[in-house]
């Protein structure tokens, strides 16, 4: 999440400012070394992967803050955020992929960097990487997971956002729905608002405004740093030597990168990237296979598809962009993507196979089916029933639209999973697809396309 400001620090950079300045700043990056004894590493592609993590490191932050903007407690040491940046060989585009900090994963073989005991592979959640082997393991994992080569690597902590945030004069951030987090304190009505550092932080840090929890919590992420990428290209800071000094200087305050990324890496990427603007970028979430993939000792993990990520992860090792817009049959528009909603389907009717039939039709449209249809207790349903959780009312009415006719019905304490009880009406199940093309069917969106109009 922190990590969002540390790709300000390669896009100020496009400004082409003098050496003298960038040299200037060169000494306020804290090293560490990443790639230490690595062997056996992914084939070299085109173009530049920069592993972005935000940490929750909190030590520079003040009481008054911690109280405004509820960031107490003790820090876990993990990795809260994790994307891979891709810079494209010609330096026209820029290619965002968060890993959700849950991912199932399976860390190499791997000597303990507190303990110094010598570990095989084991499967962890991909955050824990760090607490248990630093920088180092971090890359390893992710390097196993993607297959894509990693350059460079910056570590962002509360601290800096906050300051990048505030030094930028603000970030304007756009939201249909009221935005409201108990935990981080984040409460926004919807319309356009101006996020100051804290704010800012709240919005990018909440995880319970609705039932996507951190799938959620991603895309305003991306959509921050998307706005981000606007105002820093559009405020004029990339022309003005001071206060790119001073934003800059934010930035690698409580950054730590490799030793390989300096002043020339960011005067080289930056002359290359003077053009650079909020559609020369594109923002997605590895796809997901299985929520809540249950491991023993490890909890509810989410378990990437492969197939879809193995494609995903082979456009960034070949230099391609992420998705290309494709002309297609028109489709309902919704509130919520099809491939946030979970579905269970019952069949409600005598005729044998149907709920299979719907099951794989729905799963076609992009919903996330169980895969595992049930033959619901009453067998003789005549209108085709979508019951839902309260809390998850705008899934069921996008449900609903793929559904023409369907009954909606509220069942308290179902959860986040809708229930689909086909009836006799069913005639087939219609496309669907989100308002918001920051929630694309594809999963890809580019930066100018969630910005506030």
């Amino acid at each position: 999440m922190r990590a969002v400001t540390a790709l300000s620090v390669v896009v100020l950079a496009s400004s082409g400012i003098g050496h003298a300045v960038i040299t200037s700043l060169d000494a306020g990056f804290a090293r560490v070394d990443p790639f230490k004894d690595m062997k056996n590493r992914p084939r070299a592609g085109h173009g530049m992967n920069v592993l972005l993590v935000g940490t929750d490191g909190r030590d520079k932050i003040t009481d008054a803050e911690r109280r405004k903007y509820r960031l107490g407690g003790a820090p876990c040491h993990c990795t809260d955020t994790i994307m891979i940046v891709h810079i494209s060989e010609d330096r026209d585009r820029a290619s965002v992929v968060s890993l959700p900090r849950d991912s199932y994963a399976m860390t190499p073989a791997h000597t303990d960097g507190t303990t110094g005991r010598r570990h095989g592979g084991h499967p962890i959640k991909i955050n824990a990487a760090y607490a248990e082997g630093g920088p180092n393991l971090t890359v390893r994992t992710v390097e196993k997971m993607t297959k894509v080569k990693i350059d460079h690597y910056l570590e962002v902590d509360f601290t800096s956002f906050m300051k990048t945030v505030d030094v930028l004069g603000g970030v304007k951030i756009c939201t249909a729905e009221p935005l409201k987090d108990s935990y981080t304190g984040l409460d926004l009505p919807p319309g356009t608002h101006d996020l100051k550092g804290g704010e800012a932080l709240q919005y990018v840090r909440a995880r319970h405004v609705d039932g996507a929890s951190d799938l959620g919590r991603m895309q305003r992420q991306q959509r921050f740093m998307a706005a981000l990428i606007d105002r820093a290209t559009s405020s004029g800071i990339l022309l003005n030597p001071m206060k790119f000094r001073d934003v800059t200087r934010a930035v690698l305050g409580s950054v730590r990168a490799d030793k390989g990324f300096g002043a020339d890496e960011l005067l080289d990427l930056g002359r290359a990237m003077r053009n650079f603007s909020p559609s020369s970028s594109e923002f997605t979430t590895v796809p997901i296979g299985r929520m809540g993939y249950v491991v023993k000792g490890l909890g509810s993990t989410l378990k990437w598809d492969a197939k879809k990520a193995d494609r995903l992860f082979r456009s960034l090792r070949d230099d391609r962009p992420l998705s290309v817009r494709r002309p297609g049959a028109k489709a309902v528009r919704v509130d919520i993507a099809p491939r946030q909603i979970r579905v269970q389907v019952e069949n409600g009717t005598a005729t044998a196979g149907l709920g299979r039939r719907v099951d794989s039709a729905l799963a076609a449209k992009g919903f996330r089916t169980t895969r595992k249809p049930v033959n619901a207790a009453d067998r003789t349903v005549k209108r085709t029933v979508v019951a839902y959780d309260p809390r998850w009312d705008r899934s069921a009415k996008s449900l609903a639209a793929a559904l023409p006719g369907s009954e909606l019905r509220v069942v308290k304490g179902l959860g986040a999973t809708l229930k689909v009880v086909v009836g006799a009406d069913f005639r087939g199940v219609r496309k669907v697809k989100a308002a918001d093309p920051g929630q694309r069917e594809s999963g890809v969106v580019r930066g100018d396309e969630v910005g506030c109009s």
